[in-house]
Order: structure tokens, then C-alpha cells, then sequence
């Protein structure tokens, strides 16, 4: 797992598609979802913390290029 589609590809597996037309948005949306599957136990704690690292690299790149605008 090295990208957000791969984070993404992850929810999918699980029915859980996430599109709200804002990018910051469904970073958001999804690090909560990956939350939830590891409390349930339905992903293992090295897929949810590389996970979260991924979705925060990408949260944060984000939040920087909207900084710089």
C-alpha cells in the first residue's frame, strides 16, 4: 500500500465508497472508515497505520497547497 487509491481500494473491498467533490473532505471521511475497520478488527494494525500515514501525507499536502494559494 503506497497511495490513497490503494487506501481507497481497501474501503472498497468492504462496500465503503467515498466522493464528496472535496478532497480534504474524503481524506477525512476515509481515515475515519479505516478507523472503524480496525476497531472491529476487520483490518490488521500494520494496514491501519499505514494507512493513516498515507491519508495524512495526503491531508497534509493538501492543506499546504491551499496555504499557498
Amino acid at each position: 500500500m503506497n497511495t490513497v487509491y490503494d487506501v481507497q481500494q481497501i474501503l472498497k473491498r468492504f462496500g465503503t465508497f467515498i466522493y464528496t467533490g472535496n478532497r480534504l473532505s474524503d481524506m477525512e471521511l476515509m481515515q475515519s472508515e479505516i478507523t472503524e475497520l480496525y476497531k472491529f478488527g476487520f483490518i490488521d494494525v500494520d494496514d491501519y497505520r499505514l494507512a493513516l500515514l498515507i491519508l495524512r501525507r495526503e491531508m497534509n499536502r493538501l492543506n499546504t497547497e491551499k496555504g499557498e494559494k
